[in-house]
């Protein structure tokens, strides 16, 4: 590096001068001391996830990862950089992973590392904030690419070596600052350090070819597992890079014990045993209130005893409400580590994981350009003029890298399979999410429940697990044939099919199909009778207008049919806040148990309820009226009444109602399932046994609506691996595709304008984190933002409605305005 002068206005800085981040306030963190943080850091997720699946393919991964965390943040050690960190501190307006490169390039031909290494760890430190290469969104005004920041109108010296502002030139990185630097990254990679030539290139030049290198390299497609194990290389940096960042561990302890089998309370069920003792992939069908739950646990507890590493736990649900049950379930089922009192179960949430992913990917806020564009024409910010306040910035971006990790740091973990597809998206927003696919065992809880576009998608993400050394179980009470051919077919390995011998469950349902519409004055009344006669009854309907009209119409009666009871009515759908449903769940399992054998009093009670119903909720009624849906969703609501058929009374009334519309299903599923079930009634039969389902099933599959799901599923999962799971440009901005995979499961969680001050408060306030505020969100479908005049609030990061909200009624759309004639 050429010797530099010294202006007048900068001071002499030293090694331990260095900081890397602007906290804690009292003494920063240093620059080594980081960086040696996430060194280490990468031997922990090295010990959980060991060489499985496409790793062991490449021997040196682990130790290019382990280089580029000792380089990843070089390039703090600009003056620019440093000054920025201190309050009311300058914008430097440069990125310093492109700074780093310039040590990557000294460094790597000091120590002879191959084309391999050098290109790897390069573009490890280059891409652990931002893709190399733009897309169409960012393009259009997203998130700038290196290529977009950095080309040939960039004035490299003034951004690297001597920057202009008001009175004179900044140096950047001073000779004898710079010397120390490489002593201690030599020495940190155990290597002689470089000698000091005369007349060498700058650190501005090192950077401007290695950044050139980059891009070249990474310009065209490259072959799958290549661009693969670079993701997932990408993945284990930023993984690192957050933990380092917020001095989490991830955790070793696993709450499922490897003798859970053993440890069950009951005499097994054969389908139990037989899932208990299956290596390798599972399906299996077993009928509600059977113990699917505690079948998937037990093989989850093989496989995770016989995998290397330290295996992670996934337990996927359809639906968001359903999360928080089924986390509660495993907390009071399986055991907590020592000195705990619960099992830390983790929870990944839909938008707030979004958020916090997002934020806690970046690094210095300020670490970026002048804000709107403002820079001068050289593209370096002009720092003459352009000041910033940092703290408190950076101090809600440390929070959201603590929740970030939270994300990752448990072994057991409940979530919607949305979020492990955005891993698939990938960059360094979602690198993090894939990587921890890998080594995994995946539960995949009522796999059913999607519609043949999402069910073809993980069907892919199923042969995307597998390469990554992971294992996937399939439980559900209604699996069609179809659906088990598609998920043996996108596996390479063998997958082991159980099915529960008939006879599993007694006969627990009188069934009734009915021609006229659950909302009708004659249904309602009928509704009526069964509370008057002490009933717990069950209606559940298709669409959140319905389920609350109904309820206000019952309400009284249920209330009078209970009097004193203050859960004698609730109502249950997806447009709650997350802390109010987390409440009617509560109160729901606490009021409507499953019954057991020497229960014989009628419970009385009502619920109303959408889809949110059908899974995992251990929920006992004694009469059921529902409308038709897809032939699974109603088999699914069947479950819920005389769960385990021990109604004092037999088998209990389970009534299936005609729709008008098919809202929010297809028309075509919903009139197979209709088909279907008056074709079992043509037959005289008149129980929902498994043998009746398994026949309910086929028939709704054979129809023409069921021949065109197994060609959408097909096709679905198809586009999905070629598109987003092949890897072959791993460093290409692909935020447009997260932003469209969230609109095709259309689902957007939204903050009401009531709540907007509590949330800023739960959020930025002396105790704020994002996690703190998730109660408040709605989940809402992204077709009805406009319904509810939704507007995006950039500083707080969600959607802000309108609309009516009710604690016990949930969302309603805003009255219209009286028009004054």
């Amino acid at each position: 590096m050429a010797a530099q002068p010294v202006t007048p206005r900068a001071s002499r800085r030293v090694l331990p001068d260095v900081r890397a981040k602007s906290a804690p306030a009292d003494d920063p963190e240093r620059l080594t001391t980081h960086s040696r943080t996430v060194h280490d850091t990468v031997s922990q997720i090295e010990k959980r996830l060991a060489n499985a699946g496409v790793l062991a393919t490449d021997p040196a991964f682990w130790a290019r990862i382990r280089r580029a965390a000792l380089l990843h943040d070089a390039g703090k050690v600009a003056e620019g950089f440093q000054q920025q960190l201190r309050p009311g501190g300058k914008r430097w307006g440069q990125r310093h992973e492109v700074l780093s490169l310039a040590y990557v390039d000294l460094l790597a031909k000091a120590a002879g590392w191959d084309d391999e290494d050098r290109l790897m760890i390069a573009t490890l430190v280059a891409t652990h904030h931002r893709a190399l290469h733009s897309s169409a969104s960012s393009a259009a005004g997203g998130k700038p690419s290196l290529s977009q920041m950095y080309n040939s109108q960039t004035r490299w010296d003034e951004a690297f070596t001597h920057t202009p502002y008001t009175g004179g030139l900044q140096v950047q990185v001073q000779l004898g600052l710079h010397r120390e630097l490489v002593a201690w990254f030599s020495g940190a990679l155990d290597m002689d350090p470089p000698t000091h030539a005369a007349g060498g290139p700058t650190l501005a030049e090192r950077a401007r070819l290695t950044l050139e290198y980059l891009l070249d390299s990474w310009r065209q497609p490259v072959q799958a597992d290549r661009g693969l194990l670079a993701v997932l290389a990408q993945g284990a940096l930023t993984l690192a890079d957050h933990a380092g960042s917020a001095h989490e561990h991830l955790q070793t302890h696993m709450p499922l014990p490897a003798g859970y089998f053993e440890r069950l309370p009951h005499t097994p069920y054969v389908h139990q045993r037989q899932a208990a003792d299956t290596d390798g992939h599972l399906v299996l069908v077993a009928p509600t209130g059977s113990g699917k739950t505690e079948a998937g646990l037990s093989w989850a507890a093989r496989q995770v005893a016989a995998m290397p590493g330290l295996p992670r736990v996934v337990w996927t649900l359809p639906y968001r409400a359903s999360l928080n049950a089924a986390r509660r379930r495993l907390q009071r089922d399986l055991l907590p580590a020592e000195g705990d009192t619960v099992p830390d179960i983790g929870l990944l949430h839909g938008t707030v994981a979004h958020t916090l992913l997002g934020e806690a990917v970046e690094d210095c806020p300020s670490d970026d350009r002048a804000p709107d564009g403002d820079t001068n024409d050289s593209g370096v910010a002009d720092n003459g003029r352009q000041y910033v306040e940092p703290t408190a910035a950076m101090a809600r971006q440390a929070r959201a890298r603590a929740g970030a990790m939270r994300l990752f740091a448990q072994r057991l973990r409940v979530a919607t399979p949305h979020q492990l597809l955005r891993g698939a998206v990938a960059g360094p927003v979602y690198s993090s999410v894939l990587l921890e696919q890998t080594n995994s065992v995946f539960v995949l809880d009522e796999l059913h429940a999607y519609e043949p576009e999402t069910f073809g998608r993980l069907c892919a993400a199923m042969g995307l697990w597998e390469r990554l050394g992971s294992r996937v179980a399939v439980l559900s009470a209604t699996l069609a044939a179809p659906m088990t051919k598609v998920i043996e077919e996108s596996l390479t390995q063998p997958v082991t099919c159980h099915h529960a011998p008939q006879g599993t469950s007694p006969v627990r349902h009188h069934l009734v199909l009915d021609d006229t519409p659950l909302t009708s004055a004659e249904s309602v009344e009928r509704l009526r009778t069964w509370l008057g006669e002490g009933h717990s009854v069950l209606a559940v309907v298709n669409t959140v207008a319905n389920a609350q009209q109904l309820f206000k119409d019952l309400y009284d009666d249920a209330r009078d049919s209970g009097p004193g009871d203050p859960h004698s009515a609730l109502l249950l759908h997806s447009r709650f806040k997350n802390r109010d449903r987390n409440a009617i769940e509560r109160n729901l399992l606490e009021r409507h148990p499953e019954r057991h054998a020497d229960d014989q009093a009628r419970r009385g009670g009502l619920t109303v309820a959408t889809q949110t119903v059908e899974v995992s909720l251990q929920l006992d009624f004694d009469r059921g009226a529902v409308e038709n849906a897809p032939v699974e969703a109603v088999a699914q609501r069947a479950g819920r009444v005389n769960r385990r058929g021990l109604h004092p009374d037999g088998p209990a009334e389970f009534r299936v109602h005609r729709t008008d519309g098919a809202r929010p299903y297809e028309p075509e599923a919903v009139a197979a399932s209709w088909e279907a079930l008056n074709a079992l009634a043509a037959d005289g039969v008149e129980t929902l046994s498994e043998q009746d389902i398994d026949r309910l099933l086929a028939l709704a599959y054979d129809t023409a609506w069921g021949k065109k799901w197994l060609e959408r599923t097909r096709r679905a999962r198809d586009a999905f691996r070629d598109v987003f799971l092949t890897f072959s440009d791993p460093f290409h901005d692909r935020s447009e595709f997260a932003e469209k995979l969230s609109e095709q499961f259309d689902s957007v969680e939204v903050l009401h304008r009531d709540d907007t001050e509590e949330y800023r408060e739960l959020t930025t306030g002396r105790e704020g984190h994002i996690l703190r505020a998730a109660g408040l969100l709605i989940p809402l479908r992204y077709g009805q933002l406009k319904t509810y005049n939704a507007q995006y609030d950039r500083g707080l990061g969600v959607h802000v409605i309108d609309g009516e909200y009710d604690e016990t009624i949930g969302l309603e759309p805003p009255q219209d305005p009286e028009t004054i004639l």
